[in-house]
């Protein structure tokens, strides 16, 4: 199909190769508080005693991150990094970021920047030349996340910025559609008169966006997502059918309740299309029972455990 991109720079192409090759679609969050890090980690760089020492801070979590990453590369094909925990510690912690997004590209993972970026015009073409480009003279490229996620509330002003450098870069943005946090059917869950809800509208706004043809990829999705946490199974079946180019990013899995039946219906019947994210139940296994029982306060063999548990549930939806 002419405008395609080659497999190699698109990334839901890239993402579903990912995905077939290490046979799950495990997305492990790693949304860091300091307080929860590994004691050993804390003591290393003296905390908690020097919590207003935003360097050490930030030490402690790329230390954590950096690990976390060894660990979690072998067993899941894509890792979310919330810039949030980051931004808390100043420009230590920004460092830190995108010191850890090129750690993880260099092992091999796919690298989300859940950085829920948006606004209009000037503003939100510096956000995406920030997230999505970056400066080639100031920033190596693999600092730069494969995707991102992107809030869709100012509409195509606040999303073309971003789908022009997807269109130029391959790399790839997830569009809020229905979020994971309880209050979320406050605002989209509101009704329109045809019966849609707010979020299956901007579900059909995303379907607009992904699917323009210069977007399409060898696999038939998009570099255009989703992030859609399933509900109830007539709505979720319902969104899927509206999207059929983007490849679902499904939070609320694991420490948030959502179960393998609910996540199962955000897939295609041909086990594609989406990948789901677990953070706090991977990230913090060391301080779960059941994996310290067998392994004690070794941190990192926690994790590992976690994390193999994790990706053997979610390949157990794509069949």
């Amino acid at each position: 199909m002419e405008g395609q991109r080659r497999m190699d720079d698109h990334f839901g192409d890239r993402l579903v190769q990912a995905v077939r090759e290490k046979g799950t679609a495990g997305c492990v969050g790693f949304d860091p508080v300091l307080t929860k890090l590994p004691p050993a980690i804390l003591k290393e760089y003296g905390l908690p005693s020097r919590s207003d020492d935003v360097t050490a801070a930030a030490g402690a979590i790329e230390a954590y991150g950096a690990g976390l990453i060894e660990i979690v590369a072998s067993h899941v094909p894509v890792i979310k990094i919330n810039i949030a925990y980051f931004e808390v510690f100043y420009e230590a912690g920004i460092v830190a970021y995108h010191r850890l997004v090129k750690l993880a590209r260099e092992a091999g993972l796919l690298v989300i920047g859940d950085v829920k970026r948006s606004d209009i015009g000037h503003t939100a073409a510096q956000y995406a030349q920030a997230q999505m480009r970056g400066m080639a003279a100031q920033a190596e490229a693999h600092a730069i996340p494969d995707a991102i996620t992107v809030n869709p509330y100012f509409g195509s002003d606040g999303i073309d910025p971003f789908v022009e450098v997807s269109k130029d870069t391959g790399r790839g943005m997830f569009v809020l559609v229905q979020t994971s946090n309880p209050s979320a059917d406050q605002v989209q869950g509101l009704a329109f008169a045809d019966g849609d809800t707010v979020c299956q509208k901007v579900a059909k706004l995303v379907d607009g966006w992904a699917g323009q043809e210069e977007l399409i990829g060898e696999s038939g999705y998009s570099t255009i997502g989703a992030v859609v946490s399933p509900r109830d199974l007539p709505s979720t079946e319902y969104i899927r059918s509206l999207m059929p180019h983007s490849i679902f990013l499904v939070p609320g899995f694991g420490a948030q309740g959502r179960s393998v039946d609910e996540v199962a219906r955000c897939f295609k019947d041909d086990g594609t299309g989406a990948i789901v994210a677990a953070s706090r139940s991977v990230m913090y296994a060391y301080a779960n029972d059941t994996y310290v029982s067998e392994h004690g306060d070794d941190w990192k063999s926690c994790i590992d455990h976690a994390c193999r548990d994790f990706a053997g549930q979610i390949k157990s939806v794509m069949a």
